[in-house]
């Protein structure tokens, strides 16, 4: 394969994916006011969920190939391209106030969870060598503690949502597509399916790209690799601020990230022993990165300023620089 059909290919697969992330935003709006679970839930569980399929596939291939550093260098850097996203949302909404509207101060609990379970994954990584050897059957304990925490959190986002939903007015909330259910749900499932098939195809190409371009192995996995798979990320969280589904677009990049690192789990699962007793410490940086960038959201969303200069978001430029 020549550097010009790598480059090909992975226009045409990412022409796809967007196609797929925009309708897969849209039906994940109408599915979040038709079966009356919010957005904010449905953005952090089942859009970021599909959204994150493209991390899965690639990942456990790396993992079988004996590339456990790779694997966890996407995750870990596609969480950062996450954030990086919702910075480019960020500048992209004129709001007044907090990050992307008033309501997304309800975010913060997701976005909290998902610094908790970054942090996990970071202690993992850094003690993997003398307590991460530790599994019961195929899993590590490490894992299994990050899979545990992700069930508390939707458990607590669930609650908080409910919550959320009695004490705010539906006028604040844009109306989602009039469609049915049943449609909506299939639009959903096929998006996602579009996405499973074509995302792997643009990381491919990516990696072929940077390989006959001469660019290292670590940049191809924290940067480039990372990129293609936050790609349906991009598509949809963009989508959904066009709709002003802010909500949906904040629990989208929030979710995927807490669902990057349970992505752990079926990594651990594909390789031979606990997966944190043989990567790389250097991790824990770009786990700290993540932290950090997370933290400045948050920030962002609770700290309510009376006046922003034009085109200048603070939260989203701090953001940038984490970068």
């Amino acid at each position: 394969m020549t550097l010009t059909t790598a480059i090909l290919q992975f226009l045409l697969a990412a022409a796809v994916v967007v196609f797929a992330g925009t309708l897969l935003a849209r039906c994940a709006d109408a599915i979040a006011e038709l079966t009356k679970l919010g957005r904010l839930l449905v953005g952090s569980v089942f859009l970021a969920g599909a959204t994150s399929l493209p991390e899965l596939t690639v990942d456990i291939s790396a993992v079988r190939m004996g590339l456990p550093d790779l694997a966890v260098g996407d995750l870990l850097g596609s969480s950062l391209f996450n954030l990086l996203i919702l910075a480019v949302a960020d500048l992209m909404t004129s709001s007044r106030g907090r990050m992307l509207s008033r309501i997304s101060a309800a975010h913060a609990l997701s976005a909290t969870a998902s610094i908790s379970l970054t942090a996990l994954a970071a202690i993992g990584i850094f003690v993997g060598g003398h307590l991460g050897t530790f599994a019961i059957g195929p899993v590590g304990v490490w894992s299994l503690g990050i899979l545990g925490a992700y069930l508390l959190g939707i458990r607590l986002v669930y609650f908080d949502q409910r919550h959320v939903t009695e004490i705010l007015p539906d006028s604040v909330v844009p109306p989602a597509p009039r469609v049915k259910l049943r449609t909506a749900i299939a639009g959903f499932v096929t998006a996602a399916a579009i996405i499973l098939v074509a995302a792997p195809f643009v990381a491919k190409a990516a990696g072929r790209i940077a390989e006959l371009s001469g660019l290292g192995s670590t940049f191809v996995g924290t940067t480039l690799v990372a990129f293609s798979t936050s790609l349906p990320e991009l598509v949809s969280t963009i989508a959904a601020v066009r709709m002003k589904a802010f909500d949906l677009a904040l629990g989208n990049i929030f979710g995927s990230n807490s669902f990057n690192m349970i992505l752990l789990v079926p990594l651990d699962i594909a390789h031979r022993g606990p997966i944190f007793a043989v990567l790389s410490q250097t991790h824990v940086l770009t786990a700290l990165a993540v932290i950090m960038a997370t933290a400045i959201a948050v920030l962002g969303q609770l700290y309510k300023v009376e006046k922003r200069v034009r085109l200048v978001e603070p939260d989203a430029a701090l953001i940038y620089y984490v970068h």
